[in-house]
This record gives C-alpha cells, sequence and structure tokens, in this order.
C-alpha cells in the first residue's frame, strides 16, 4: 500500500509543492511546527533513512540545504531547524522548520491542520528565494 507521501507525489492528494525533480519533491506540511514548515521527501519510498542509497541521500541534503536557505531569506528565520524523526510516516523525509527558538522543534505543538492561504503564502515565498538563487 503507498504511503501517504506517494500519494500526494502522485497527485491523489493534494500538497503544496516548492520543488520536484526526479528524486524527490518538497511540500509544505499541513501538520506545520511553524509557518514554512517543508518536507524533502525521495519519491522512492525508503522507510529509514539510513537505507538511502548515499548519492539520494547526498540529493536531499542538497535540496534540503537550497531550500533551507530560501526559507531563510523568505522569511527572516533565525535558524531553520532540521528534523529527521521518521516515526510518523514510514517513507524517509526531512522537515525544514523556520524558527526562531528551540521550542519550535517540538511536534507536541505541531498545528493540527494548516490553512490553505498560509501554506499557498509560504509556498510562494519559498518558490521566489529559490528562484533568486540562480
Amino acid at each position: 500500500m503507498p504511503t501517504i507521501f506517494t500519494r500526494i507525489i502522485n497527485g491523489e492528494i493534494p500538497g503544496t509543492f516548492v520543488h520536484r525533480d526526479e528524486h524527490c519533491v518538497a511540500f509544505l506540511s499541513i501538520n506545520p511546527l511553524a509557518h514554512g514548515h517543508t518536507l524533502v521527501v525521495p519519491i522512492a519510498e525508503v522507510d529509514h533513512w539510513v537505507d538511502l542509497e548515499p548519492a539520494l541521500a547526498a540529493h536531499l541534503f542538497d535540496v534540503a540545504h537550497r531550500i533551507g536557505r530560501a526559507q531563510n531569506s523568505a522569511f527572516r528565520c533565525d535558524r531553520v531547524g532540521v528534523i529527521v524523526a521518521g516515526y510518523e510516516v514510514p517513507h524517509t523525509h526531512i522537515h525544514l522548520v523556520p524558527t526562531e527558538h528551540m521550542g519550535q522543534l517540538n511536534f507536541a505543538n505541531a498545528a493540527a491542520s494548516a490553512d490553505r492561504d498560509q501554506l499557498e503564502s509560504a509556498a510562494a515565498a519559498i518558490r521566489a528565494a529559490l528562484a533568486a538563487q540562480h
């Protein structure tokens, strides 16, 4: 059975994307820890990040680095936190969370849902900052 992330990647469930290439996607979290919280997800369903092929792991972190820089630019946050936990969905994903303090990296504080307009606004800001990197 495909994971919820595979269903988002395949367009079966809506997602607010900021990046897509042949190896991975990045989309906004629907349970954000902060405005602009983004997930970087490989297209291949790999449960645990340590099981990724080294080239794919390097690519995911390269994409995460570029998106983190874009988030920092777009949201003028203090830090962009990175979490690779893997408990929520059995499909590797890297959380990128624009933060002002460490407390924002606590999953107990995740929003129960996200407003579609806020997701689109954050995604537009990230996409614009990514485009400005080139």
